[in-house]
């Protein structure tokens, strides 16, 4: 298919960046690509939803990238999976014999052996530099979940309506759903038989995984990037630690940082050679040196993985949290990211890998990493909230009016085609009950 042509289908379908922050998969589709990557490597713990897919999906999944790969004139196309996933391995190895240039490239049982830049490396051996994405050295990722988005839009016109959604933590009954966009988070836990903790009032969600995930409230809803709901007791480590107070974490950090670098020898991103240095800006922030400005505009460079936070410092401090408010501040007034060079790969690389199982066991969630078994029966929904941002870019605009009739699929906002952001559809027949400037609220 054409690439201009492919870019209309799936913008016009709303795909976004199914495991990530949102980016329009449109937008992603890029003739300087000579290498697609299918991301399947569930790099959060306690998620599962990637392989399931994988493993149900596994010829439509590989056809979407066939349409990719083929628009962008891409020489190659690679599966990055981990060798554990065997069930996904096995049903991928069933097809891919029928898709030329097509390979697997195995990842280490790592974590972040997601991040992008660190998947790249791993399976081509390229290392991204500072600042970059991987289209600079000719390589585009792609998350399993939006490959089969984009199977649906072309084959058959299904704009993304409905997402995978894993339910796990402290719940009776962890399992992985399909369910409406836009639905509300309180039901996923009641679909999963509600917490499993003595006093059910007592307990946490997390919308995505315990690494990277955002503290949420039971009437949040589920939108085009949301991964997976936590249900953890509200004083587990991982829900402290997202509970955290920058200026308490930044006076922890004055008393007790005692520059061992361990955060900075695990940071995978330092380890491929970009220049973040958690212990350094840790050094400066604590200390308020402001002579060397570096360790700050370096924060930039972290990938907000929380590695150093979540498992690399004894003393349990946040430098994650701390260089991302630091970044936040730098964008807020409007300071750019440095031009720097990338060194080397560090050559002690391999022997710093964090394992996926060892993490689990640090972050004291062993006990939750159950299976999760995958129910593609789509889950009703009476009442869908869904979000006017669920994308990088600008925010969709509504395109209808509060009580008009709307089908399943049917458009009900949408973006400029000038601008970066995708439109937004109703997972269901119903009437629209409100519209906000966040929100489009819908009801059977």
């Amino acid at each position: 298919m054409e690439l201009n042509k492919l870019k209309d289908i799936i913008r016009s379908s709303g795909a976004v960046g199914a495991g990530g922050a949102g980016f329009p998969t449109y937008a992603k589709l890029d003739p300087r690509a000579t290498t697609i990557i299918l991301n399947c490597a569930e790099c959060e713990p306690l998620l599962k939803l990637h392989r399931q897919v994988m493993e149900h999906y596994a010829r439509e999944i590989l056809t979407a990238l066939q349409f990719v790969a083929d628009a962008v004139k891409a020489e190659e196309v690679i599966i990055a999976i981990k060798p554990s996933y065997k069930s996904a391995v096995e049903a991928i190895n069933a097809e891919i014999g029928e898709f030329p240039g097509f390979r697997i490239g195995f990842l280490p049982e790592v974590y972040p052996a997601g991040d992008e830049v660190v998947a790249t490396y791993e399976v081509t051996g390229k290392v991204v530099p500072a600042g970059k994405l991987p289209i600079d050295v000719g390589v585009t990722v792609f998350n399993v979940e939006t490959m089969l988005n984009v199977y649906n839009a072309v084959t058959s016109g299904m704009p993304v309506v409905d997402k995978y959604i894993t339910v796990t933590g402290a719940v009776k009954n962890p399992v992985t759903l399909k369910v409406p966009v836009g639905i509300a988070f309180s039901e996923l836990i009641r679909l999963a038989g509600g917490a499993a903790i003595e006093n059910t009032e007592n307990y946490v969600l997390i919308s995505g995984g315990p690494m990277t995930g955002a503290l949420a409230s039971p009437a949040d809803v589920v939108t085009k990037t949301t991964n997976a709901v936590l249900v953890l007791p509200e004083e587990h480590y991982v829900v402290l630690k997202k509970k955290c107070n920058p200026s308490v974490e930044m006076k922890r950090a004055m008393a007790s940082c005692c520059q061992c670098r361990m955060c900075t020898d695990l940071c995978p991103r330092f380890l491929l050679g970009h220049p973040i240095e958690p212990n350094a800006f840790m050094r400066s922030a604590s200390s308020g040196v402001t002579s060397d400005v570096t360790p700050y505009l370096n924060t930039y460079f972290c990938c907000s993985c929380g590695l150093c936070e979540m498992y690399s410092c004894f003393q349990s401090l946040s430098p994650r949290s701390l260089m991302d408010k630091c970044k936040a501040e730098l964008r807020k007034n409007c300071v750019p990211a440095p031009k720097v060079e990338t060194a080397p790969v560090n050559p002690q690389r391999s022997g710093r890998y964090v394992p996926t199982s060892r993490l689990l066991s640090r972050l004291k969630l062993s006990e939750y990493n159950n299976p999760a078994p995958l129910s593609d029966t789509l889950v009703g929904a009476n009442r869908v909230k869904l979000m006017l941002r669920q994308h990088v870019g600008v925010p969709a605009l509504p395109v209808v009016a509060e009580g008009q009739a709307v089908a399943r699929g049917q458009m009900v906002a949408r973006v400029d085609d000038t601008k970066l952001g995708c439109p937004v559809h109703s997972p269901i027949d119903g009437t629209v009950k409100r519209i906000t400037e966040q929100y489009i609220l819908i009801e059977k």
